[in-house]
């Protein structure tokens, strides 16, 4: 078991996606959607863009892996698909690659990774498919802009802070300090979709007509 930590440097809804009861990893970071493994932790912590330096935005145990032709095709995931003209939830769906077959070019939906136009952006269909496999989790929290402290002792272990702070994303931790911060989430009231996205809070107060769900 491992834990992954990462900055979320823009705290959407989107990577991750927390929404209908899944916590999903679904675009960008292909190095964590490659090497996470059922059963490891994927750990966000906050940016200094939204001040939430060192706080805790979402855990995920992993529990399922799948191909974003999977993703697209299951009939349990369709409410991940963006509707662009919808809610801010909506809006920000990951559900967004499919293609005919291996043969062919992916297609991506219109979404948040696609250009202000709606067509497909090649950088982002580049990035986000370079590993297809997205991770899925109902085993998780998410706070989002209400981003939570982990105490010390479930956090820090000798010269090793779970709370990172630097570029890309670390997954070598003591297994003891995997295993405090286990027990410590586990210890947690709340579970599962607990706060908005931090940037939810600017369509708040500068969109008319605004609508999170």
């Amino acid at each position: 078991m491992r834990l992954h930590c990462y900055v979320i440097a823009r705290d959407l809804g989107f990577a991750p996606n927390p929404f209908y009861g899944v916590c999903t990893l679904a675009t960008c970071k292909p190095d964590i959607r490659a090497r996470a493994r059922v059963g490891d932790w994927v750990l966000g912590w906050g940016s200094a863009n939204y001040s939430l330096t060192g706080r805790l935005v979402f855990a995920m145990c992993v529990e399922r892996a799948v191909s974003f032709e999977e993703y697209w095709a299951n009939p349990e995931f369709r409410m991940k698909r963006p509707i662009m003209n919808g809610s801010l939830k909506q809006l920000y769906g990951d559900n967004i690659y499919h293609r005919k077959s291996e043969q062919t070019p992916w297609l991506q939906e219109d979404s948040h990774h696609s250009l202000p136009t709606g067509a497909l952006n090649p950088l982002n269909v580049v990035t986000d498919t370079r590993v297809n496999r997205a991770l899925l989790s109902r085993d998780f929290a998410y706070w989002g802009g209400e981003a939570i402290e982990v105490p010390e002792g479930a956090r820090l272990r000798g010269d090793q802070d779970l709370a990172w702070r630097g570029q890309g994303y670390r997954y070598r931790w003591e297994p003891e300090l995997v295993a405090e911060f286990v027990a410590w989430f586990r210890g947690l009231d709340d579970h599962g979709y607990c706060g908005d996205p931090a940037e939810f809070a600017k369509h708040h107060r500068l969109l008319p007509g605004f609508r999170a769900t």
